[in-house]
């Protein structure tokens, strides 16, 4: 009976859109693949328009499958998105909103409602959830911490965070061929690639200063695009364990009801940003290709958020009211591309290395940021503040060389509030607060996060928490920084409200 009722929701989801020569019985159980890309930009491969990023598999993804133009992160920091993602709630009500807070026994995850339903679970790569939600999947093959926790040596002077598979997607073909072969699966396959350190021979061969694009919110140096160049390497190399999963899936005769999500857990490295609320740090390429049910080659305008990928995969799973979560399933949008989904998106900044707290609201239009702490600098995380942007821009800045629209991450005080009309300014570096052309829009947003933050439960702690890290120099202070980090119970007594 359970199997039945799974078949005919998921029919009466998909029906129009089937592909001829696949069973009721395949589509009702189909499997699921997660990627996760480390610190990617949405627009930094070929699919979403980058000329000279080699991304052919990643390309592939998109043209036999749905390219979303409109996907929106909740949070702009590595741990605090994976766990958003995995429980299907906004980051403050996770308990782990912070950069290395570990997710709390109670966590209830997407996950684990897939293992109880039948589901074979599996994560590969980066893990950063924590020790208390690894028995929420079957197998777990980590990936080591060296590759994106800066090592916290008695003089700060630790070796470069680079770990012995670099690219956190070794093991992801191992995790496909120790799967049962008589079960659905569900992998979360997540990279280290694109996340700094940076080093030489990522990609052979490599890419060219010349094929670097320098956003305009960066110096165009020589240094800029060396730092460009080898984070282009990376994505480079991720898209080839891309390409070895696709081929693993088609080996293995699966992959035509293999739903596949392709995303990343924040945005670029570099400074303005990851970290930030801006599309550089909450913006994430979103590619689902699912043969049995996606038309190829098929984009959509529809709003997405990364809150809603657990109830999607609980629906298509057949157990949609498994657990509650705060995101809505985006499952019709698979099979009509013109169906809207959100009239908004919504996304937190929260202590990353150092201390901020900030919220907005986006559309397919406009973004309003709302910064609760803006007494303090929108200082770039430490490991882009290790890289040779960062330390190319303290240059300039220092000889008054740096051009004010490219100084927003030395302004203390910043502005409370930014608005941003991302059809005219793609690039978020005019603030249309102040202007009386926008007045209605900003009313509009100001009131839905309003009401947001009150359906959320959202709130402003009520104490600071400690940089790590000294927003000058970049020396770490080591009466602050300890590893493994303290949970948020730990160092507040609550996983809620403090």
């Amino acid at each position: 009976m359970k199997h039945f009722m799974r078949t005919l929701a998921v029919l009466c989801c998909f029906g129009p859109a089937l592909q001829s020569g696949v069973t009721a019985s395949e589509v009702s159980s189909p499997n699921i693949v997660l990627m996760i890309a480390d610190d990617m930009n949405w627009d930094d491969c070929g699919a979403y328009g980058h000329p000279a990023i080699r991304t052919p598999n990643i390309d592939r993804l998109a043209a036999e499958g749905m390219l979303f133009h409109h996907a929106y992160l909740t949070t702009n920091s590595c741990s605090p998105s994976r766990s958003s993602i995995l429980t299907g709630k906004y980051p403050h009500n996770t308990g782990a909103e912070q950069l290395h807070w570990p997710l709390p026994a109670a966590s209830r995850t997407f996950a684990a409602e897939l293992g109880k339903a039948g589901y074979y679970t599996a994560a590969a790569g980066k893990w950063h959830l924590g020790d208390d939600v690894r028995n929420h999947f079957h197998r777990i093959y980590e990936a080591s911490t060296a590759g994106f926790v800066l090592p916290s040596g008695k003089n700060g002077e630790a070796p470069k965070m680079v770990a012995a598979e670099p690219s956190g997607c070794e093991k992801w073909e191992q995790a496909i061929d120790d799967r049962p072969k008589d079960r659905p699966f569900f992998l979360w396959l997540a990279a280290l690639d694109p996340h700094r350190e940076y080093v030489d021979g990522a990609l052979d061969p490599p890419h060219k200063a010349s094929d670097v694009i320098v956003p305009a919110h960066l110096p165009d140096t020589a240094d800029v695009r060396e730092d460009l160049r080898l984070y282009y390497d990376e994505i480079g190399r991720l898209d080839t364990y891309v390409g070895k999963v696709l081929a693993k899936l088609d080996e293995q005769q699966v992959a035509e009801n293999t739903l596949i999500l392709f995303i990343s857990d924040n945005g670029r490295p570099f400074p303005r940003d990851k970290t930030t609320l801006y599309d550089g740090g909450i913006r994430t390429p979103w590619i689902v290709r699912w043969p049995a049910v996606i038309q190829p080659n098929v984009t959509t305008d529809a709003l997405v958020s990364s809150v809603d990928i657990a109830a999607t995969f609980l629906e298509v799973a057949g157990i949609a009211d498994a657990i509650p979560t705060e995101g809505n399933s985006f499952a019709k949008v698979l099979a009509g591309a013109t169906l809207p989904h959100r009239e908004f998106a919504f996304a937190e900044d929260h202590w990353h290395d150092y201390e901020d707290h900030a919220r907005c609201i986006v559309n397919q239009r406009y973004k309003l940021i709302r910064n609760d702490y803006f007494d303090l600098a929108s200082t770039p995380s430490a490991d882009a503040g290790r890289g040779l942007s960062w330390q190319n821009m303290l240059q300039l800045q220092d000889e008054g060389k740096l051009p004010p629209h490219q100084q927003s991450c030395f302004l203390a005080p910043r502005p409370k509030w930014e608005l941003f009309d991302l059809q005219r300014d793609p690039g978020e570096l005019r603030n249309r607060i102040d202007d009386p052309a926008y007045q209605t829009v900003r009313s509009r947003l100001a009131a839905a996060l309003q009401e947001w933050t009150k359906q959320t439960e959202d709130y402003l702690p009520s104490k600071r928490t400690p940089d790590e890290f000294d927003r000058v120099t970049g020396e770490p202070d080591h009466s602050v920084r300890v590893r493994p980090r303290p949970s948020k119970l730990q160092m507040f007594g609550t996983n809620g409200k403090y």
